[in-house]
């Protein structure tokens, strides 16, 4: 195992003090128990708040600032965090018009943040994101889990926030774009888990994982690399086909690397993607292309659909600074 660590159980915060001193101008660090939130609390909005295992850089705490959450709540890699971090987060951050939490369908998370809510002694929602299309079941999660499509619910949701939406309608907003979003994913390599010291899973050197997960768990099945187009037609064929649009749809289209792959082949199923929604009478009116949800340094990459109409076109282009997302 190759990494830049100095012990593998000062990671995480080593890591998120380097975080926090790279962006100060829009993070700052609380410890014991661990949250990032935003340096300038916000005033007068729902305060938005995600979190997870560690190990999928920049989410979640890469997407805290104007426009999206106002803070995460870190675990330990590929480990959920503690109903103590999310309380203490939300006593940090709210400022009277409630708190949502945002939630990838992982059983630790569910459970953790669940806890956290009927501990909490102020107005609260949750939005489930369940996006990934690969799995009904794992064991990571029962049914679909949240992957690369919880970016899109951060965003969209945080933006409607950030212009004053009630927790209500940010709820209704955050489950209508969960629907609304599907993604599937591939892998030529597994990931080192820096406790662990060796690969999760082992796979052939002519050989890539269809519909791994996040957490570089083994996917859908097992089978010999593809071209890049015949990945994409795969990829895509199962999130149409949940997604069912109608043809003339406009849609957002994120390619999302894992962490070991490289922009120019992340572009590369952009363009094979697009191409293919184009052909099937689907109208790409956003895009995302980028190292986003990833899981270490696995090699591979997902495709996300998002169906889209002028109201969610809108909220996507929404001023936002983070320090991983900003327009």
């Amino acid at each position: 195992m190759k990494k830049f660590v100095n012990d593998t159980g000062s990671l995480l915060q080593e890591a998120l003090e380097g975080l926090a001193a790279a962006h100060g101008e829009l993070l700052a660090l609380h410890l014991e128990p661990t949250f990032v939130r935003r340096r300038q609390r916000s005033v007068n909005k729902v305060a938005l708040i995600s979190g997870g295992g560690s190990g999928h850089e920049p989410l979640h705490c890469g997407f805290i600032g104007q426009g999206m959450l106002d803070a995460a709540c870190p675990g330990q890699v590929f480990t959920s965090p503690t109903p103590d971090q999310m309380l203490a987060a939300a006593e940090s951050v709210d400022n009277g018009r409630g708190v949502l939490f945002i939630v990838k369908n992982y059983a630790g998370d569910v459970m953790n943040f669940q806890m956290a809510t009927e501990m909490m002694d102020r107005p609260c929602a949750t939005v489930l994101v369940n996006d990934d299309v690969a799995v009904e079941r794992s064991t990571h999660t029962t049914g679909r889990r949240g992957v690369a499509g919880t970016l899109i619910v951060e965003k969209l949701v945080g933006a409607a926030a950030e212009a004053g939406a009630s927790l209500e309608q940010c709820k209704m907003l955050g489950d209508r774009v969960n629907s609304l979003t599907a993604s599937m994913g591939v892998a030529f390599t597994s990931c080192t888990v820096p406790a662990a010291g060796r690969p999760t899973f082992d796979i052939g050197e002519g050989e890539m994982e269809f519909g791994v997960g996040i957490h570089g768990e083994p996917g859908r099945r097992r089978g010999p690399l593809k071209r890049a187009r015949e990945l994409v037609d795969e990829l895509m064929a199962a999130i149409l086909g949940d997604l069912k649009p109608a043809r003339g749809r406009e849609v957002l289209l994120h390619v999302n690397g894992f962490g070991g792959t490289p922009l120019i082949e992340l572009y590369v199923l952009f363009h094979c993607a697009s191409r293919l929604l184009e052909r099937e009478g689907l109208k790409v009116a956003r895009s995302l292309v980028g190292n986003y949800t990833t899981a270490l340094e696995m090699a591979g990459a997902s495709l996300t659909v998002s169906m889209m109409d002028d109201e969610l076109k809108s909220l996507w282009d929404a001023h936002v600074r983070t320090a991983a997302l900003h327009w």
